[in-house]
């Protein structure tokens, strides 16, 4: 059985091919399985916010949607910025710290300030 690689907006495992385009039925993603082999070769590893620019440690950043914290009645409010991120590996890119405690959250939540 040929193996698809897994959606790179949303990490889904359940992509399949549509005509020329890979597709991810979780968050509708549609790409080239050429492109995530040329990025899967090059290793760039950059972090791109909701914008698609690219994120470095120690950015200031602002949130672009109001997220509810797993586990507890916090909510992070639309435009709380958020100073000195840092990257880290895995679904949840950007490690950071505010007011309501330390938080790993997903770079499409995000802008760059």
């Amino acid at each position: 059985m040929n193996e698809l690689p897994p959606c790179p907006q949303c990490a889904s495992a359940h992509t399949y091919p549509d005509r020329e385009f890979l597709v991810c039925p979780e968050c509708g993603h549609e790409w080239s399985p050429d492109e995530a082999a040329t990025a899967e070769a090059s290793g760039d590893g950059e972090v791109k916010d909701a914008n698609g620019t690219v994120l470095a440690d120690g950015d200031s950043v602002v949130l672009i949607k109001d997220l509810k914290v797993k586990g507890s009645s916090t909510t992070l409010k639309v435009g709380t910025k958020i100073k000195k991120i840092r990257l880290v590996g895995g679904d949840h890119e950007v490690d950071c710290k505010t007011d309501a405690g330390s938080f790993m959250l997903k770079a499409c939540y995000l802008r760059k300030a």
